[in-house]
């Protein structure tokens, strides 16, 4: 795991914000959730933080994370990478073999495997998860076009 530190600026600031948004500034345990997540996922798996615990601002009304009280803002968790997607069952991606549904309480059989791992850590984060796969390509795009910033907190990685 990289350290808030080693980054640019702007990541250090989004990673110090999801701390203390999703965390209660507890870094013990956001770097439990990270290490937990890691090791539950494939080899190379990346991960971004999306949605409002990066910008403070929720996507559909622009209210800020938690508005509604403690924990009532989940984490978006997109992991990056082609050997995580194997996950989702046939018929669960919006883009075919780049970009899946979310896996989370409302449809959590969609990624079978992975919905034991994302339960763990709603009970660590104490608040919903939603895990969603996609290419790094269209994470960027939806950055760039879509306005939907994220903080990579797990590097992708090539696997030999």
């Amino acid at each position: 795991m990289t350290h808030p530190e080693d980054k640019d600026p702007g990541a250090a600031q989004a990673e110090e914000r999801i701390v203390r948004l999703a965390f209660d500034g507890d870094v013990l345990r956001y770097r439990e959730f990270l290490a937990k997540l890691k090791a539950g996922l494939p080899e190379g798996t990346g991960v971004a933080l999306r949605g409002s615990v990066v910008t403070n601002k929720r996507w559909k009304d622009g209210e800020k994370f938690d508005a509604e009280g403690r924990g009532t803002s989940d984490l978006d968790v997109t992991l990056v990478g082609d050997k995580v997607m194997e996950f989702w069952n046939e018929g669960s991606f919006y883009i075919p073999s780049l970009h899946t549904k979310p896996l989370c309480d409302e449809d959590p059989t969609i990624a079978p495997g992975l919905n034991p791992l994302r339960e763990e850590l709603q009970k660590l984060a104490q608040r919903p998860v939603a895990f969603q796969a996609t290419s790094n390509l269209v994470l960027y795009a939806r950055d760039v076009l879509f306005d939907e910033p994220y903080c990579m907190v797990v590097e992708a990685q090539k696997v030999s």
